[in-house]
């Protein structure tokens, strides 16, 4: 599998496993804003790009399009999806504020002491963002932090919910790259202290608090 910062820099290898690497390049590139919000993704042009026919590309955007990141339309093929407006934002936050907490909760409970352990590796990694770069860094980390909380919850449809809810919120995110992200990182401290405290109310607590203070940072910047 290829490395983000790797990803639409080379040529995919004709190996098996190489429709996930083709994948992971389209959606970095989403990611990333290399593809734009809702513009039209050319089959042609990838196959070129990444040096494979168009059935991988073809087989890739399908999975992107199972997760949201991409849309099909009639007469036009594959898009991006859509830049989030202020109504589909404040329902992603009504959405995570309805499972998040929970799932912190859970993870608190059940979470074993390796998964534990990289957590809190994650978190100290962890700095604010202070370039368009090390933002991206911070995003990623942060989406990643969230996914490993889902995970260490259980239950693998609240992991599954919540990664395609991340996936929207991250590219809006990159869109303001220049939000501060120091009050995040005192924000996760929180969590992880409450975390591995084993102490499911705090940790509850404190992911809602998060998500709160997350969308009062983010709801600023959307269209109305």
């Amino acid at each position: 599998m290829l490395d983000r910062t790797e990803a639409g820099q080379g040529r995919i290898k004709r190996a098996p496993g190489y429709v996930e690497e083709v994948f992971e390049v389209i959606r970095a590139d989403i990611m990333s804003l290399a593809i734009p919000p809702d513009t039209r993704i050319s089959i042609d042009s990838l196959a070129r790009r990444l040096g494979v026919s168009q059935t991988p590309i073809r087989e890739a955007l399908s999975m992107l399009e199972a997760i949201g990141l991409v849309t099909k339309r009639h007469f036009v093929g594959y898009c991006s999806a859509p830049q989030l407006n202020r109504r589909q934002l404040d329902q992603l936050y009504e959405a995570r504020l309805l499972i998040e907490p929970f799932a912190a909760r859970r993870a608190a409970e059940q979470m074993d002491d390796q998964a534990m352990a990289e957590l809190v590796a994650l978190a100290d990694a962890m700095t604010p963002g202070e370039s368009r770069q090390s933002y991206d860094k911070f995003a990623d980390q942060d989406s990643e932090l969230h996914d490993l909380i889902a995970t260490g919850s259980g239950n693998p449809i609240i992991r599954e919910t919540l990664s395609r809810l991340h996936s929207h919120l991250h590219i809006f995110r990159l869109r303001f790259h220049s939000e501060v992200t120091t009050e995040a990182v005192n924000e996760h401290a929180d969590l992880i202290a409450a975390l591995t405290a084993r102490d499911a109310d705090a940790a509850e607590k404190a992911m809602r608090e998060h998500i709160q203070r997350s969308y009062a940072r983010v709801v600023p910047f959307a269209d109305e």
